[in-house]
């Protein structure tokens, strides 16, 4: 079943609206997990049309996925890219029930920029909104703006480079967000009492390097984390070839991964 952008009125953005999409895989469960997800697009492209095959891949291992468009009304700049993704988590948060249940687990996830974003929203609500969140889920994420990393030279390669360094000029403008951790989670000094994560790359995406200290911080920093590097060339990520990745299933991996760490949380087992 296919599934359409809907304008939502969001709290905390000026009452400004916001796209919504909404892929609902729990079959009516009261104890499906709940998931806002932020698309990927380099901190330049806004929601796209077409579905995301990860949410999709989410919502058919049965949680119910609302991802968000926060770049469209905020023009992908910080920090009001963050402000409206935050106001989306609020609002998620008010009506949980309406998606889910009262014993829902309240996720949120990203891919590459929108894994900055996801980041950047679990930070933030530690700080504004304690123990409101109970996981995020970050996907070959975008979050250090120094691009320096070994693995990141392959960015030249795959023609990511001058996309990713325009993306972040464009994100982080003369604001001064490139000091901000929530802008620039990978160089935020303070990560305890963050949310559980999933941090998920591929053995050959450009951004493994940030993805694999980010997790090792997190875990210094006494947060659970569960790190998965999947086999190259999965297509599981837009940052190769959105359109490509558009019209492909996600691989088993993922669904799997998601499920195992849904099961954690649920059963505070945390087999990470």
């Amino acid at each position: 079943m296919g599934s359409e952008w809907k304008e939502t009125e969001v709290d905390g953005a000026n009452r400004r609206t916001m796209p919504f999409r909404i892929y609902d895989g729990s079959n009516e469960s009261k104890k499906a997990p709940v998931v806002l997800y932020f698309g990927g697009g380099a901190f330049l492209d806004k929601g796209r049309d077409e579905e995301s095959p990860i949410a999709r891949a989410f919502a058919n291992s049965g949680a119910v996925v609302i991802e968000a468009d926060y770049a469209g009304p905020s023009e992908n700049v910080f920090p009001k890219a963050l402000e409206f993704a935050f106001a989306a988590l609020r609002c998620l948060s008010a009506k949980r029930k309406v998606y889910g249940g009262r014993r829902s687990l309240l996720l949120v996830a990203g891919e590459e920029a929108g894994g900055n974003v996801a980041a950047g929203v679990a930070l933030k609500a530690r700080d504004q909104m304690p123990n409101e969140i109970d996981g995020q889920i970050l996907l070959s994420p975008l979050i250090d703006p120094l691009m320096a990393t070994v693995s990141f030279r392959e960015a030249q390669e795959t023609g990511m480079r001058d996309r990713w360094t325009e993306g972040w000029s464009h994100y982080l403008g003369s604001g001064g967000g490139y000091c901000h951790p929530y802008a620039a989670p990978s160089h935020c000094s303070r990560l305890s009492g963050v949310a559980p994560a999933l941090i998920l790359t591929s053995q050959d995406d450009p951004l493994r390097d940030e993805a694999a200290d980010y997790a090792a911080r997190l875990t210094a920093a006494g947060v659970k984390v569960r790190k998965r590097v999947l086999p190259a060339c999965q297509g599981w990520t837009q940052i190769y070839d959105a359109e490509a990745t558009a019209g492909c299933v996600p691989p088993a991996e993922l669904r799997t991964e998601f499920e195992n760490f849904v099961e954690g949380l649920e059963n505070r087992t945390f087999c990470f």
